[in-house]
């Protein structure tokens, strides 16, 4: 029987019994981690508000066994809050919303529990943080970490030279299949062509250039978040549920 302590946010819960809750959280030194947290639903229980749903969270496993993943979920005994982004993000629809799509695609970005995904769990908190502060608009805080996401799990999209030769660019047609921005002699069946400023909206969002991010126009900004979901499904092999919620 071991003790195990990791910082986590929530990503969501699933009722157990009358009284408890399965957590699934994703952590700094163990990834995805699945536990029990007992009487979390009692209304008197201020442990359970601690473990909702965008939670930056310290909390103490009891696990049996010398790993914190073995053949049965680990208990969750303690914690305390670090951050409670779910107050910035829940009171607002197109945050909520986006904030959602962000758990739901960490979750999917780690399937394999108890495998350490630092980069993917950095990138929640800060885009997390972000959202509930309203820095920027929630549509574009959400395309920003989904191609971030993508490009931390190896799937990084071109958006000037192309993909397949490396011709430089800026290149006119783009392939989701092919990984992003293609030239005229590497272009696919499917291609499309997305409008220069577009592509220079996206390119803005996956490197952190949010002044040229945020005075880009909405059609521009529709026609990314197209590209970016299309991107995303391609490589999830299916889409996200969440996403049809998110307001554009």
């Amino acid at each position: 029987m071991s003790l195990f302590r990791d910082d986590g946010v929530v990503l969501r819960t699933q009722k157990l019994g009358e009284a408890d809750r399965i957590i699934t959280l994703l952590t700094r030194g163990h990834g995805r981690v699945r536990a029990v947290a007992r009487g979390v639903r009692r209304t008197k229980s201020k442990f359970g508000a601690r473990l909702e749903p965008f939670s930056h969270v310290d909390v103490q496993f009891f696990a049996r066994g010398s790993e914190l993943i073995g053949r049965g979920l680990p208990l969750c005994t303690q914690s305390e809050t670090i951050a409670p982004y779910g107050g910035g993000i829940v009171s607002d629809y197109a945050r909520y919303t986006a904030g959602t799509a962000m758990l739901e695609t960490a979750e999917r970005f780690t399937d394999h529990e108890g495998e350490p995904a630092v980069q993917q769990y950095l990138l929640l908190v800060g885009a997390l943080r972000t959202l509930a502060r309203g820095e920027h608009a929630p549509h574009l805080v959400l395309d920003a970490f989904l191609l971030r996401s993508l490009a931390v799990n190896g799937y990084a999209p071109s958006f000037s030279d192309c993909a397949k030769c490396g011709m430089p660019g800026p290149n006119r047609f783009f392939s989701v299949g092919s990984g992003g921005s293609v030239c005229v002699d590497c272009r696919v069946p499917g291609s499309v062509v997305p409008s220069p400023q577009t592509l220079e909206l996206l390119a803005a969002l996956l490197t952190g250039d949010w002044e040229t991010a945020d005075a880009s126009e909405p059609r521009h900004v529709r026609e990314g978040s197209g590209l970016v979901s299309a991107y995303l499904h391609w490589h999830l092999e299916r889409g996200l549920r969440s996403l049809r919620y998110v307001e554009k």
